[in-house]
């Protein structure tokens, strides 16, 4: 540790040390210290250098606004204190002004790049540029309302954008504003909070019959086998298209029949399970030179495909089973094949928290829309009560029929 040499002043506790080499006017630069027993305690302020403002006089002036603090027990005590504040204010005014689109750009959209896919951050840039940066890119973050919010909803509104499309604009809003709180950009409630979320049931109604299955695979396969194959995967284990495309090898256990998805839609890793046909399918991709982590379906050049083909979507047109459809839920589409893998499910008597698990559900409530197709299963099963309750009374009536007629049963 560097040991000065400490020069007195007039002033009683104040002292100063030089500056090695720089000047302030024609003296070597001064750095001014306060030290004194107060009280049978030492007291020692560094205020600082002269050539930053702090003469003898500024340094007795805080000493004696120190000294008043102490003595009265209102307001910082210690210089050290005092800056603090002064800093945590300077801080807080800068937090203050940060605004959603620095926060956005310099920190919201980098994490969401390194966490997500490219397709997902993608769409949540488009959604910024298009919607949330016109309302909120040069506020304050700290001064948006939830009638800001009101204001995107009103312009996608205007302008004839989908309930979901605008439920997914506000979701964006809301994790910018959760990433700014977290790394303490942002001390207040979330805004979005406060604001109705518009909602829509957008949930599938069309699921396939067997014999439209078949019919879809067949025409498929004639145009393609490997879309061919993501289908046969799809409808016979539930998987998601994207599920599908990153699969590799090393997750494909052919010997116990399972396989495993990393990272999914939930967050979650979890188990699907093959079929005959899935497993014979597999076996023909495989083969010995395959290495474990390359794609089971690789896009051109061996990367991950990022959407469905569109050879699904001529094949259900040739088919025509999207003839005179107007509503998207009732559409055929390749998500189709998950919602028909589900609904296979629970008409063949699965219960529904078997299917959950199978399907990798996060809510129960997503499952919970399949247990109407279970509505036989689940007469079925009353009915069978029923008939055990009958056959229960039947017993009983019958002992009672002997005890009656034999006095030694009592």
């Amino acid at each position: 540790m560097a040991q000065f040499k400490w020069f007195t002043t007039k002033h009683k506790g104040l002292r100063y040390r030089e500056h090695e080499t720089r000047k302030h006017g024609v003296r070597r630069d001064r750095f001014y210290q306060y030290r004194l027993m107060e009280n049978g305690i030492r007291v020692q302020e560094s205020f600082g250098w002269l050539s930053e403002g702090w003469t003898e006089e500024a340094c007795l002036l805080e000493v004696a606004k120190l000294k008043q603090a102490r003595r009265t027990g209102e307001g910082e005590i210690t210089l050290k204190d005092r800056r603090k504040k002064a800093l945590d204010k300077r801080t807080e005014q800068e937090r203050k002004a940060i605004t959603f689109g620095e926060v956005w750009e310099k920190n919201y959209l980098p994490q969401a790049k390194a966490d997500r896919g490219e397709a997902s951050t993608l769409r949540e840039e488009n959604l910024y540029a298009l919607w949330i940066k016109p309302v909120l890119g040069d506020k304050p973050i700290s001064e948006i309302v939830p009638l800001h919010l009101e204001k995107i909803k009103s312009n996608m509104r205007s302008e004839g954008k989908a309930q979901r499309t605008i439920q997914y604009a506000l979701a964006v809003t809301r994790q910018v504003f959760n990433h700014a709180k977290r790394h303490s950009l942002f001390n207040g409630d979330n805004p979005v909070g406060k604001v109705k979320i518009p909602s829509e049931d957008n949930r599938r109604t069309r699921f396939l019959s067997h014999e439209e299955a078949a019919l879809l695979l067949e025409e498929i396969k004639r145009r393609s086998v490997d879309v061919y194959q993501q289908c046969l995967l799809a409808l016979h284990t539930g998987m998601r298209a994207g599920e599908i495309f990153s699969l590799t090898w090393e997750c494909v256990d052919l010997k116990n029949e399972i396989l495993l998805l990393k990272q999914t839609k939930s967050g979650k890793d979890r188990m699907a399970y093959m079929t005959p046909q899935v497993k014979e399918m597999l076996q023909s991709r495989n083969s010995a030179d395959t290495e474990p982590g390359s794609l089971v379906f690789p896009g051109r050049n061996g990367v991950e495909i990022k959407q469905v083909s569109d050879t699904f979507n001529r094949a259900v047109n040739a088919l025509g089973f999207n003839e005179g459809v107007t509503d998207p839920k009732a559409k055929v589409v390749f998500h189709t094949l998950r919602h028909t893998h589900a609904s296979w499910l629970v008409m063949n008597g699965t219960d529904l928290y078997t299917v959950k698990e199978l399907l990798g559900h996060s809510d129960f409530k997503m499952t919970a829309r399949y247990a109407h197709l279970g509505e036989n299963t689940l007469r079925s099963a009353v009915q069978g009560l029923g008939k055990a309750m009958e056959d229960e009374y039947s017993n009983v009536v019958n002992i009672e029929k002997i005890r009656r007629h034999d006095g030694s049963i009592r």
